[in-house]
């Protein structure tokens, strides 16, 4: 994620970032420059061709555009801050559950191993949601665990499993309580809500006919403006539709890519630095 001062407004209106959608539409536009002096020449000097107001219709088309525009950039923040919340949840969840481990259990070496397997579970699935088999470096835990881990297809829910697993064996050893089991069963169990939450942003995009459709109409809208705005503004339609493309396929780029908001694009949320923070602060913990 791309960190910078929101209120240095006048640097960041010259500054080109390597994922500004300026770079990528750059020949795009080009081409559409191109496109409509084409167009422009042959309707003006070829054939005089003139439509009344025909700017105008085309003003209406716009509006009707930048409504649906409006909608597909609302829905694709919407997802882009629910996963973040989650992960403001998982952040917390963690943090109480090794405040209640270190609280109810006595047994050091028990104790950090379990707060090692929480830090360890964020690192688990971030990876998974971005499709990454191996194991980080960043996991600190026992070589059996790793090793079940390797071999599973859903790595967050086999660390999960981990977590049932020791607190029974907590249980069963009298390490905690009957009362403590049910208090840290509820912090457990958000782990892999959060988990399933998280799987339902990534694995379920907008619709395809929506997309396509909004895609088309952006096309044939640029594409018609030489056909409109020429015989009124002559050469200077060449820079109006390459703003216009501008514009409205940049609002569809930013909407693409912070739609799946857990990747590793320049504008995904920051999981890395979360995941390294809890493990910061779990480790205090330990010390």
């Amino acid at each position: 994620m791309v960190t910078y001062n929101p209120k240095d407004w006048f640097t960041l209106i010259f500054q080109f970032h390597k994922s500004d959608t300026f770079r990528k539409l750059l020949p795009v536009m080009f081409a559409t420059g191109l496109f409509s002096a084409l167009v422009v020449f042959i309707e003006v000097y070829v054939f005089h061709w003139s439509f009344n107001n025909s700017s105008v219709i085309h003003s209406i088309l716009g509006f009707v555009l930048s409504m649906l525009l409006v909608f597909r950039t609302n829905s694709a923040y919407d997802r882009w801050w629910e996963g973040r919340k989650l992960w403001g949840e998982i952040v917390n969840n963690s943090r109480n559950l090794a405040f209640k481990i270190k609280s109810f259990v006595k047994d050091e070496d028990s104790r950090n191993e379990f707060i090692k397997l929480i830090y360890s579970y964020n690192f688990i699935l971030k990876d998974h949601l971005r499709n990454k088999t191996e194991i980080s470096d960043q996991i600190e835990i026992s070589d059996e665990i790793k090793k079940e881990l390797a071999i599973a297809k859903h790595k967050p829910n086999a660390a999960a499993s981990r977590f049932y697993a020791k607190l029974n064996t907590f249980a069963v050893n009298k390490q905690i309580s009957e009362t403590h089991l049910l208090l840290l069963n509820d912090e457990v169990k958000s782990f892999t809500n959060v988990c399933g939450a998280c799987e339902r942003i990534r694995n379920t995009p907008i619709p395809y006919s929506y997309n396509l459709f909004l895609k088309k109409i952006i096309f044939l809208y640029v594409i018609t403006i030489p056909f409109m705005f020429g015989p009124d503004f002559k050469y200077a339609t060449i820079i109006i539709a390459m703003i216009v493309l501008y514009v409205f396929a940049s609002i569809e780029l930013i909407a693409e890519e912070i739609e799946d908001p857990f990747g590793e694009d320049d504008n995904d949320l920051p999981l890395d630095d979360i995941c390294i923070n809890v493990k910061s602060n779990l480790t205090e913990l330990i010390k």
